[in-house]
């Protein structure tokens, strides 16, 4: 009996994790190439289609703003729940890498943060940290920023506060692809109390986004076991897409926190400009194509413009 127990649960523990819908699957995104007979000779990563997939992913998954210029003091502390609907360009061909694609134009993240203020190393500063969960897959990334407030505290006076911030987010259990995406920030706000009792923080800004996608060893076949006898050569068949140089998108954002006593409800709109950074390749002025049997060409992401809702709710100590 122990013996049947512990064969089922190494069967379990063997079986591989079920696949969500927002999962990947890039060898999706590879021209296979055959010989006469129809035999699958190599694969060749369309370099066009990564950098695009990886435009509009890296925006979904962006390190989350939704806080005013103002810091929470450096003697404050915050703590939040966080969600947001993203858009993305689901008729796009290069969407055909999801799980199960062309379902919905959203993709939605939750998230936490913790947010504290500090003296050091300047004084106005603040750092926050969390994770957040890409819904309908297994992807988590982590996220981290600083900033500094150039300006605050004058509530009393018709001048807004500002602030810039630097931060990070990090894409975390998708093993074929490693995605890093670095923000700067600029952002202004203006502090208005109502009724002694609440207090209103209204802010715009912009960010840039720096996305970094790199490839991991890709298994166009994963039905088939290469350790096997006779399959000895299906090992060849695996590939990468070639590292590329960053991408870069351009976000404009506007929001509001609320905040009663302790508690704080913060929402935000953002608007990501449409994809337009290049890959420049070596020895080539040729721009890539759908379904290229060849890696030697220029990328132009033309990921069309994404919108995003946010809103966080949480505590202020």
């Amino acid at each position: 009996m122990r013996g049947q127990i512990a064969i089922a649960i190494v069967a379990a523990m063997a079986m591989p994790a079920a696949a969500d819908p927002n999962d990947l699957v890039l060898s999706r995104l590879g021209t296979r190439i055959t010989n006469g007979n129809g035999v699958l000779t190599g694969v060749v990563g369309q370099n066009l289609e990564f950098r695009e997939l990886s435009s509009q992913l890296g925006v979904v998954l962006a390190p989350h703003l939704l806080t005013p210029a103002d810091t929470v003091g450096f003697s404050g502390f915050q703590m939040t729940v966080d969600y947001a609907a993203t858009t993305i360009d689901s008729g796009a061909e290069y969407w055909r890498a999801a799980r199960t694609s062309g379902t919905s134009s959203m993709m939605n993240t939750v998230g936490f943060f913790v947010r504290k203020g500090m003296w050091f190393p300047v004084p106005s500063f603040e750092v926050g940290a969390g994770a957040v969960h890409l819904i309908d897959s297994h992807t988590w990334a982590s996220q981290l920023y600083a900033k500094v407030a150039l300006h605050e505290g004058y509530h009393d006076l018709p001048l807004p506060s500002l602030a810039v911030r630097g931060a990070v987010s990090r894409m975390m259990n998708q093993r074929e692809l490693d995605l890093t995406v670095a923000s700067l920030d600029a952002m202004i706000s203006k502090h208005i109390g109502v009724g002694g009792t609440w207090r209103f923080d209204p802010y715009v800004g912009w960010n840039v986004l720096f996305i970094i996608p790199r490839s991991e060893v890709i298994d166009p076949t994963p039905n088939i076991d290469s350790l096997q006898p006779g399959n000895n050569s299906d090992s060849l068949l695996n590939f990468t897409f070639k590292d590329q140089d960053n991408i870069t998108r351009q976000r404009f954002f506007a929001g509001a926190k609320m905040q009663y006593y302790i508690f704080q409800l913060t929402l935000e709109l953002q608007y990501a400009l449409a994809g337009s950074s290049v890959d420049d390749r070596a020895g080539t002025n040729t721009g890539c194509m759908l379904m290229s049997t060849t890696t030697n060409c220029d990328a132009k992401d033309q990921a069309k413009a994404q919108r995003t809702l946010a809103f966080s709710a949480g505590f202020d100590f």
